[in-house]
């Protein structure tokens, strides 16, 4: 292989990864936001049931997650991880096919089961591609593989307003079989991006001791707090903007900058600043900014600008937290044991994003859309606060190559 093509070798296969995130949380998770008016008039949802389809879907990501390790032990990482983004792509295609509410449950339960296998998996093997590096370097190459979900956002952006705006309420059924078509199409890069990664045998002794359990547990319950509160707002930030005056053309805008800003933030910021954050002050400051991202909408006067503000901070600072807890799985973990610490912060997470959206649902049908949203500002406060007590607990970090070696030259193509 030529030295430019091994140079861009890893960074490259971080970003044929990427294609898990992109329909796992760019499509299955968020654009649910985007369609869920469309959704709502057509099919005539109250708020909590608008939330309780979002819960459907997190409580298939909690078992997705849980069960992630073990399908990797079954058929390999790699093959799990693949066919998991298919069965994701199918699921979108028939979420667009039925009206019947138990039928889109099941099939947004489905999705979580499948998109959760999937993204688990793809963190793990991400996080595989700089073994030997040190965590720097394994930050930026997992930061890689988090910038998917910010361009599934901008895909979604563009896509589903699109189609909204020939069809009306009544083409949230198209909507969801555009991104099935792209679902599919996303496959193809995943698969030659997986040939470059090394198969590891998942080892039945590759599970977590109660000491890195104990050592895990601030991380843990920042990550359920986090994972309640941000996807809060993600679930029904559109439903106030659109209770606000904000049109078609609005909604698409922001949710193409949200995504660009997360795209640029994960590649350029969240890479470089958490590799060097230890103990919990990266998952504390995500929090933190995640938190401002969400006010704008809720103090600021109702509009386009407000609405900017608010795509712009929360969109470069929300997937820093799924980076920022894989990081800390690959720290305080020997590799043997990355993917089952993922697959348990992801289990967190996805316990928090299941809580979330109904909670804020039954809010919202009592209180307005902002009373659910402020339910995001407080989570986001206490995962904060609860993020400061993590410590690293694994070995120290890994030393960095000299500078001219492979490793430091595939860094290099990432920063």
């Amino acid at each position: 292989m030529s030295r430019p093509l091994s140079r861009w070798r890893d960074p490259l296969t971080a970003l044929g990864l990427a294609a898990g995130p992109v329909v796992a949380l760019g499509f299955t998770r968020f654009a649910y936001a985007l369609l869920l008016p469309a959704m709502r008039g057509d099919l005539h949802w109250t708020y909590a049931q608008a939330g309780g389809m979002n819960t459907a879907n997190a409580a298939g990501y909690v078992i997705g997650a849980g069960t992630a390790v073990l399908w990797a032990r079954w058929i390999g990482d790699r093959a799990a991880f693949l066919g998991a983004l298919a069965v994701s792509a199918l699921v979108l295609l028939l979420t667009g096919t039925t009206a019947d509410y138990p039928a889109l449950s099941l099939l947004r339960f489905a999705g979580g089961v499948t998109t959760a296998v999937s993204f688990v998996l793809g963190s793990a093997l991400a996080a595989r591609i700089a073994a030997g590096g040190g965590h720097r370097r394994a930050a930026s190459l997992v930061a890689l593989y988090m910038a998917g979900v910010g361009v599934g956002v901008v895909l979604s952006g563009v896509l589903v307003p699109s189609v909204l705006a020939d069809g009306g309420d009544a083409g949230w059924r198209a909507g969801w079989l555009t991104l099935g078509v792209v679902a599919v199409l996303a496959v193809v890069p995943a698969l030659l991006a997986l040939r470059r990664v090394p198969p590891v045998a998942v080892a039945a002794g590759s599970g977590l001791s109660r000491a890195a359990l104990t050592g895990l547990a601030p991380g843990i319950a920042w990550y359920v707090l986090f994972g309640a509160g941000y996807v809060s707002y993600m679930t029904f930030v559109i439903a106030l903007l659109r209770e606000q005056g904000l049109g078609t053309s609005g909604t698409a805008t922001f949710f193409v900058v949200l995504g660009l800003a997360s795209v640029l933030a994960t590649l350029f910021v969240w890479g470089r600043l958490i590799g060097r954050l230890p103990g919990g002050r990266a998952p504390a400051l995500v929090s933190l900014l995640v938190l401002l991202g969400v006010l704008p909408v809720l103090l600021l006067p109702a509009g386009l600008p407000a609405a900017l503000v608010s795509a712009a901070v929360f969109g470069s600072s929300f997937m820093a937290g799924p980076t920022a807890a894989t990081v800390l799985a690959r720290r305080a973990l020997p590799p043997a044991g990355w993917t089952a610490g993922i697959a348990l912060l992801t289990v967190a997470f996805s316990v928090g994003q299941a809580i979330g959206p109904l909670v804020s649902g039954v809010l919202s049908d009592s209180g307005g859309v902002a009373v659910g949203l402020w339910l995001s500002v407080g989570l986001l406060a206490a995962a904060g606060l609860v993020a400061l007590f993590q410590r690293d607990t694994g070995p120290t970090a890994e030393p960095e190559r000299p500078a001219g070696s492979p490793d430091r030259a595939a860094a290099a193509a990432v920063r």
